[in-house]
């Protein structure tokens, strides 16, 4: 017998976490909760992903502020697994959008709470909007980011009848790329969706909170100044123009370009690049960030000509260009069991290919990181006389991380063996000190030297 529609939504309450907004769903109850929904967001999890950590109050925020018009949902992957297996997650946080039990697709949106916010409710809205004439079709395009419009047949606009155009935000309109896009291949979802991926954007869109995870998704050049599209547009593209300018000669390369407000983005800034405030943030600032977490800023300020920008890209492509670490001072004194090391001594310390290194990443304030604090010196002290192994920590809070160690929580153990230092393996033992000596005997690539006036182990 099936339940009446006010039982399940009753249900469906009773589902979510006390004080909180979002559902949580798992095996027993996916299925049959999902398939209520006429439109669901889920995002799939482990609770000790920091990624998913970060994503939790964003998600909390967007579903409290969805509250009512669009449910959002979350599955615990180290309690559902046979869910998270049947629609294929992999990695964590994965979020999918779901349509009356269906799957419909990847989210691929924001991972901020406004963000999330204004992608879901498109996602709810209307698949598309009837436009019944010329004056329909500017409004449209008027007051959307990016528009997308088929089966033209207006008799005024310079395309023939019965085609699919790409409309960019008429606020970025620029003689240097065309403001509508023609989409000439055969109508597909596959081939449209890529039409779209492709054009949406332009050559040098406004990065914003909402959009920087997918902006971010390829190798992206950002020069950060006022950027103000509502109260001040004319000075906002004055700036653009001479950047578009100048990136039409490196298109095709491999680089994505964009502008942002410096402001908004000043505490990234000043925690990534250590740039401190800018007065007033009227001459653009101009950095690059790629996939693999490289960073790279232009010393030379930004010349009205474009000149000193053209260098910039001119070195950058060429690989003259040294990439940007933020480190802190090198210690004067190190001579402690533990080892400290900063973003400028990494190579020289745990990428010493003479020495196997346990290196931990921590943070100052994290509670479990000083917990850990004396075990770990009390382990240094007891292999202070091997030559062949180095225990040594690293403030990840006040240095760059290298890409290949994936530091999302603290604290996070790495072991580099002294042959694969391009290949370290995390640590996922236990922090006693015994756990870590029964380990190193184990991992390490020479016989342990264990100080003999200590406690054996």
């Amino acid at each position: 017998m099936r339940l009446p529609w006010f039982i399940i939504c009753l249900a469906l309450t009773a589902w979510s976490a006390e004080g909180s907004d979002v559902l949580e769903l798992g095996d027993s109850d996916f299925e049959r909760s999902a398939a209520v929904h006429e439109t669901l967001l889920v995002e799939f999890f482990a609770p000790w992903c920091g990624h998913c950590q970060r994503l939790a109050p964003e998600y909390e925020a967007a579903a409290t502020k969805l509250k009512g018009t669009l449910p959002l949902a979350k599955v615990d992957c180290t309690v559902s697994s046979e869910t998270c297996e049947r629609f294929g997650v992999s990695g964590y946080p994965t979020l999918k959008i779901f349509r009356n039990g269906e799957e419909a697709g990847s989210y691929d949106g924001p991972r901020t709470a406004d963000g999330i916010v204004s992608y879901m409710k498109k996602q709810a809205g209307p698949s598309s909007v009837a436009l019944l004439s010329e004056a329909d079709l500017d409004s449209f395009v008027d007051n959307n980011e990016a528009s997308v419009v088929g089966e033209l047949t207006f008799s005024s606009l310079p395309f023939p009848s019965r085609c699919v155009l790409l409309f960019r935000p008429p606020h970025l309109n620029s003689k240097f790329e065309d403001n509508v896009v023609k989409y000439t291949e055969s109508i597909s979802i596959s081939s449209l969706r890529k039409f779209i991926r492709d054009n949406v954007f332009g050559l040098c869109p406004h990065l914003t909170a909402e959009n920087r995870d997918i902006l971010r998704g390829s190798d992206l050049l950002t020069a950060y100044y006022n950027v103000d599209y509502l109260r001040n547009p004319k000075v906002t593209n004055y700036w653009r123009n001479r950047i578009m300018k100048v990136v039409t000669q490196f298109l095709d390369r491999g680089l994505s370009f964009a502008v942002a407000d410096r402001q908004e983005f000043q505490d990234e800034l000043e925690e990534e690049f250590v740039l401190g405030s800018s007065e007033g943030g009227d001459i653009p600032l101009v950095t690059i960030r790629t996939r693999e977490g490289h960073k790279y800023s232009m010393q030379e300020e930004f010349m009205r000509d474009g000149k000193s920008l053209e260098r910039f890209l001119e070195d950058y492509f060429a690989k003259r260009l040294k990439r940007y670490v933020k480190s802190e001072p090198v210690p004067e004194y190190n001579d402690d069991p533990v080892k400290v090391v900063v973003a400028d001594t990494f190579d020289e310390i745990v990428n010493d290919p003479e020495k196997d290194v346990l290196v931990e990443f921590y943070a100052p304030w994290c509670g479990h990181c000083k917990n850990l604090e004396p075990i770990y010196k009390e382990l240094g002290e007891k292999l202070s006389g091997d030559p062949n192994i180095v225990i040594a920590k690293m403030d990840a809070t006040a240095n760059d991380v290298p890409p290949n160690y994936d530091v999302q929580g603290f604290p996070t153990i790495y072991f580099a063996s002294s042959g694969q230092k391009d290949q370290p393996r995390r640590y996922e033992g236990g922090r006693e000190v015994s756990d870590f000596i029964t380990y190193l005997k184990k991992e390490a690539t020479n016989l342990l030297i264990l100080d003999e006036s200590r406690d054996e182990l």
